[in-house]
């Protein structure tokens, strides 16, 4: 019997060895896998930012006037994204959308940050009733489809990037106050902050040096994930046709262009597409990175 498990016992080893090392190998792979999809998440968010800030640079062309006789011409390297049903050039109107798409979003993230930080210190530090009334509030927006509460509110605002981009960041809100409160109230109850109210520190001192310096960080990770969805509900609102007057390119307004042109040119709302959901997803993925690090 001991004869047995002596002849046995190297080859246990050899198997855990290999099991090992396997588990290993694949541990780095998996690592590179995950460093190299952030990175390409970094570079496909850099570009569309870049893209919306000197669009000329990627793209000389006119993005309102085309050549009638170029129309709906497939991708080539002429024109990458194709030209549209008026001879356009695809690539060059959605390198020009980008400014809208991305203003639009960026100014939809910034109003629900600052509001949403606003009304979830406010909630979390005062507390009672104030705090009760709102978070009542919030959940009443909460319950609500973002895309049904968008529409409503650009229906009740009117037309336009600028409308959209409101009532897209107003139905974002709720969502960074709840963070907000949660971080208070978890910041409030820390021992430097009792300290700092035991020495006799003025409230507001106490509210801006101690609690929301330790409190906003979450709030910062949430928006960088929500702006790969705000560019989402940017578009949805922009295809539906709230965004701005035709012909200037939107992203959302790109793709609903090309609905007529499915089946004879496909370029026309698939590469737009494309380009849409590529920029959401790295930017949730790079939102999810930096949200990770904060942690």
């Amino acid at each position: 019997m001991s004869d047995s498990l002596l002849v046995h016992a190297p080859d246990v080893r050899m198997a855990d060895a290999t099991d090992a090392s396997t588990s290993s190998r694949l541990r780095r792979v998996l690592g590179y896998g995950r460093h190299l999809t952030l990175g390409l998440s970094v570079v496909v968010v850099v570009v569309a930012l870049a893209w919306a800030i000197v669009p000329s640079v990627f793209a000389h062309g006119d993005p309102l006037s085309g050549v009638p006789a170029d129309k709906l011409q497939a991708p080539s390297a002429a024109h990458w994204f194709g030209t549209d049903n008026i001879g356009r050039d695809v690539y060059t109107r959605v390198v020009h959308g980008a400014q809208l798409s991305l203003s639009a979003t960026l100014l939809a993230v910034g109003i629900a940050f600052v509001a949403g930080a606003i009304l979830g210190l406010l909630a979390g530090s005062v507390g009672g009733v104030i705090d009760s009334v709102l978070m009542r509030c919030v959940d009443v927006l909460l319950s609500i489809p973002v895309l049904l509460l968008s529409l409503a509110l650009v229906t009740a605002l009117g037309f336009g990037t600028i409308n959209v981009a409101i009532a897209v960041g107003v139905t974002m809100v709720a969502g960074f106050a709840r963070v907000m409160r949660s971080e208070v109230l978890r910041v409030r109850r820390a021992p430097y902050v009792e300290a700092a109210i035991a020495g006799g520190s003025r409230w507001y001192v106490v509210l801006f040096r101690h609690i929301l310096r330790n409190s906003y960080g979450p709030v910062v990770a949430l928006a960088a994930v929500q702006f790969g969805m705000a560019v989402l509900a940017v578009s949805a609102l922009s295809f539906l046709g709230f965004g701005a007057k035709p012909p200037t390119p939107e992203w959302g307004s790109l793709v609903s262009d090309g609905r007529n042109f499915l089946a004879t040119a496909w370029w026309l709302t698939t590469l737009p597409g494309l380009v849409i959901v590529a920029v959401v997803v790295s930017a949730h993925r790079v939102g999810h990175a930096l949200e990770g690090r904060r942690r």
